[in-house]
């Protein structure tokens, strides 16, 4: 390994002339990581790195329904019942992708991608003028929700297990994958400061407690030091949240505007109340799935976005467990995995698809655990509280500029990632820089305008009569990393590839040995799957 690094270190600095090999070697696995993917922590250290990642998970697995259901006609009852539906679909798929798909420490749990194509389906004019009770509202739009979502799950698992996403993965080098992975960290920055400013008293502490308990305590306090950046979630959460409780109790909020008290008091969420003792989610418990076909269209290409963007979370939570490059094989099993999980968000109704969660990714960066057993310890408690309802719903009602402060540090870890498959590219290269800014710069800068006139006019650019047609191409252009990815795969692909030194250039011949799964033994201690199931199930 040290003797391709000084090759690539070589080629990069000045044609190989000097004989000092390169300061920082490319490294096929990140060091420095306390647990690999392989390698568990000791049980209760385990145990509470996994309580760790339910807890980060909760964010967007609150956030997401109490902004849809409402909107549905549903009130408290039914968004603690869907809360608790989407934890226990999110706990049953990272069991599934942890053991059968990618095998990765990856938490599989609702994504923000699936959220415009959802409303288009609760705004439709057959729901909005029936005069009936809201909760029977509620309960139409969501089967309309739930026969899209099982429409859609079905291009995922075609892809995934027919192996054509391996043969589109096969092609992804360093050099493309980097801006597919930074902005599926970076492209997320509208859910970190904009929630943490709107409640700034709980937002702005929870961010600078974080930050110092992780990066500078340790190196304060020389005793248990891996105990504080481990640990720094729960201690940062623990000690805002009972401060936001103060501010709550001592009347603080008592004469602030409603919106202002839904977002920072710990008394709001109306989740305590809303939920049953003890409750245990099962398929169609809404009702038998209805079915539109232009609905099921618009959630397909929802559903592919958050394929690639998933592709980008899975490439960056295999480096992050200090696990070898993805083989194209494997990642094609996990993707067929997670169509499987947006099929069980279907048939459950969780009000939303499943896809890698980045937050989660960005965790284990934090902890420098990138231990599988830890993320199914995770997946425990998540259908643990999802069946206790109202120890659940204590967690669940942590004021949402808390989760917002967490995500400006995991995003970013995430984003940084990407950017690190840099070492494996020749950066003196201008066909490298050319398709690195161009790439990056138009990721951003596409969504921005679609974005921005959405927010403006309540509609997309594309704003024809027909609804689901208006998703199929806003909600591609609204994503930055599958803008990004795609620009970037497609250059890297067609630009005057035939060089051979231009191979060096975008680190092709890096990832070249883990293209096939039989090829490293590392890939194979990884990636394999359980109870010897390789038998039967070869990956290729």
């Amino acid at each position: 390994m040290a003797g391709g690094g000084g090759d690539g270190g070589g080629g990069g600095g000045g044609g190989g002339k000097s004989s000092e090999p390169a300061p920082h070697p490319p490294k096929d696995q990140l060091p420095n990581i306390a647990y690999c993917i392989t390698s568990p922590p000791p049980w209760p250290e385990a145990i509470l790195l996994g309580f760790q990642h339910y807890l980060v998970m909760l964010g967007t697995t609150v956030i997401i329904p109490t902004a849809l259901v409402p909107q549905m006609g549903g009130g408290n009852e039914e968004k603690a019942e869907v809360i608790q539906t989407l934890l226990f679909v999110a706990g049953l798929n990272t069991l599934l992708q942890t053991l059968f798909g990618s095998r990765l420490p990856a938490v599989i749990g609702g994504s923000y991608t699936f959220v415009p194509a959802t409303i288009s389906i609760i705004l439709a004019g057959r729901f909005s003028n029936s005069t009936a009770d809201p909760v029977e509202r509620f309960k139409r739009t969501m089967r309309a929700i739930q026969g899209s979502l099982i429409v859609a799950s079905t291009l995922q698992i075609v892809l995934g297990f027919s192996g054509l996403w391996r043969n589109v993965t096969r092609f992804l080098s360093p050099l493309s994958a980097v801006p597919l992975v930074a902005l599926v960290g970076f492209g997320l920055y509208e859910l970190g400061f904009p929630g943490v400013a709107k409640c700034v008293e709980i937002g702005l502490p929870e961010l600078v407690v974080l930050v110092f308990i992780s990066q500078y305590l340790p190196h304060v306090l020389h005793f248990g030091s891996h105990l504080y950046d481990r640990f720094a979630v729960i201690f940062s959460v623990v000690i805002v949240w009972i401060y936001a409780h103060l501010l709550t109790v001592g009347g603080a909020y008592n004469g602030a505007s409603p919106k202002t008290q839904n977002t920072c008091r710990t008394d709001r969420a109306g989740l305590i109340d809303g939920a049953p003792w003890i409750r245990v989610p099962y398929p169609f418990q809404w009702g038998t799935p209805s079915f539109d076909a232009g609905e099921a269209f618009a959630m397909m290409m929802t559903s592919f976005v958050a394929l690639v963007e998933s592709t980008g979370a899975f490439i960056a939570v295999a480096r992050y467990a200090s696990a070898t490059p993805l083989p194209p094989s494997i990642l094609s099993r996990g993707v067929g995995w997670q169509g499987v999980g947006i099929l069980l968000s279907g048939l459950f109704g969780t009000v939303n698809g499943s896809s890698v969660s980045v937050e989660n990714a960005g965790l284990l960066a934090l902890t420098r655990v990138g231990s599988r057993r830890v993320v199914q310890i995770s997946a425990g408690f998540m259908i643990f509280f999802s069946i206790l309802g109202k120890f659940g719903a204590v967690f669940a009602s942590i004021p949402a500029p808390i989760f917002a402060a967490l995500y400006c540090l995991f995003f970013a870890y995430v984003g940084s990632v990407g950017l690190s498959f840099l070492q494996f590219c020749n950066l003196n290269s201008f066909r490298t820089k050319f398709i690195l800014g161009f790439s990056i710069f138009i990721g951003l800068s596409v969504p921005q305008y679609f974005n921005e006139y959405t927010a403006i006019n309540g509609y997309g650019p594309v704003h024809t009569g027909a609804r689901w047609f208006n998703d199929i191409v806003n909600v591609p252009f609204s994503s930055e990393p599958f803008v990004a990815g795609l620009v970037a795969y497609f250059l890297d692909n067609t630009v005057h590839k035939k060089d051979s030194s231009i191979r060096k250039d975008r680190g092709k011949h890096w990832w070249d040995k883990y293209r096939s799964f039989k090829g490293d033994t590392r890939s194979e201690e990884f990636y394999s799957l359980p109870f010897n199931l390789n038998k039967y199930f070869p990956s290729v």
